[in-house]
């Protein structure tokens, strides 16, 4: 069998590292930071709390295959994530519903509104904030107009650090507006959380003994592209390499810096055992910070007092102790990707996937479903 190295310890890396080992493949996984399952790490604090280093994760879905596949590596709950935004002294639940409405309108302007929008919508549950701003009827249109100018536009501005017209539009329609009053971030089948912890469950994942996983290691320090021909430690690597780090910094940036959104989180603990309304509140207005995770309701902790972790984005610069979150999807930035990929393309033993590799926004179920469709790739090629 010819040797597997993969890069990066996320759940893509992870996912194809596990199905190479179950293939019979040795693995060898080179991870820089000191620990395993990426972005979806968690840990146990001080104060007995279990909290996500970088941030908010729940794992949904409405692919069962994707979900049986999960489950055989840890026991899942049922987890219904609510979250929520809050400005102009108010609190609404997000998406926003027709409880948005009841708050920020008249009894009777809510009422005219919400029967607008059965009306123009008819029996859709939900629309993008783009489509109800292009709304015909004025009446639905200033309420797009109303929640852009105090939500979308000044939090996108924040999270991104673009004007709202230059995001692609991909991103104003992740998070939709719901024409009732049912609440839950989410609407997918399957809403889970670990049991124990999503440590456990990529400790479960890369539980083989065909998988070798080498912490505090960065790969491109011993990796290097010469010639279309990948070399290790300055020797030709005839194996199969799958890197999930920034595609850009693997080609040493020769077309430029692809743009990342990186994060601050400062982490507090309070007595109270509740601090905001939601487990995930958006705060749009405030100057720097975009939103406040608690992680005792995430999942749910009998435990004392609340840790959460206020998030502040900031523009990604390599080597500033920085972690590379989220790609900024532009037209200009994707054509740019898109360089790099050709350079990938011409390269026979080397994929890239994962966020930062296919410089795309994944939630976690379409990064595992990518990266299992990467393994199936690769191993249709293997003779």
């Amino acid at each position: 069998m010819i040797p597997v190295y993969i890069i990066g310890a996320g759940l893509s890396g992870s996912a194809i590292a596990r199905e190479f080992a179950d293939n019979g493949f040795k693995v060898t996984i080179w991870e820089r930071r000191n620990h395993i399952a990426g972005n979806m790490y968690d840990y146990i604090d001080a104060h007995g709390i279990l909290v996500q280093k970088y941030g908010p994760h729940t794992f949904h879905t409405n692919d069962k295959k994707l979900y049986s596949y999960i489950c055989r590596f840890e026991e899942w709950v049922p987890y219904i994530l609510t979250c929520g935004a809050s400005w102009n002294g108010q609190y609404s639940p997000t998406p926003f519903n027709f409880t948005t409405i009841d708050t920020f309108y008249s009894k009777c302007e809510a009422e005219k509104l919400k029967k607008a929008l059965k009306q123009s919508f008819g029996s859709r549950k939900s629309a993008t904030v783009v489509e109800v701003l292009e709304n015909k009827n004025p009446i639905i249109r200033q309420y797009a107009e109303f929640l852009f100018k105090n939500d979308y536009a000044p939090y996108t501005a924040k999270q991104w650090g673009v004007l709202p017209e230059a995001i692609d539009p991909s991103i104003l329609k992740r998070v939709p507006l719901r024409f009732s009053y049912e609440e839950g971030y989410f609407d997918d089948i399957y809403q889970v959380m670990p049991k124990t912890s999503f440590l456990n469950f990529f400790n479960e994942l890369l539980n083989h003994p065909n998988i070798t996983i080498n912490l505090n290691v960065n790969a491109l320090n011993h990796l290097a592209i010469k010639d279309n021909i990948i070399f290790w430690d300055n020797k030709p690597f005839g194996g199969i390499v799958i890197y999930t780090g920034p595609i850009d910094e693997l080609f040493d940036l020769k077309y430029g810096r692809l743009p990342y959104r990186s994060l601050h989180f400062e982490w507090h603990y309070s007595d109270e055992s509740s601090i905001q309304n939601a487990p995930v509140v958006a705060y749009p207005q405030e100057d720097r910070y975009t939103r406040i995770t608690e992680y005792n309701k995430l999942p749910v902790q009998n435990v004392k007092g609340s840790s959460y972790a206020v998030e502040y984005p900031l523009q990604y610069i390599n080597g500033a102790d920085m972690e590379p979150y989220y790609p900024v999807l532009t037209e200009d930035s994707q054509n740019q990707y898109n360089r790099y990929r050709l350079l990938v393309n011409k390269i026979h033993n080397l994929y890239c996937c994962g966020r930062l590799g296919d410089f795309k926004y994944y939630n976690m179920d379409q990064a595992l479903k990518r990266a299992l469709n990467v393994f199936e790739d690769i191993i249709s090629k293997i003779d």
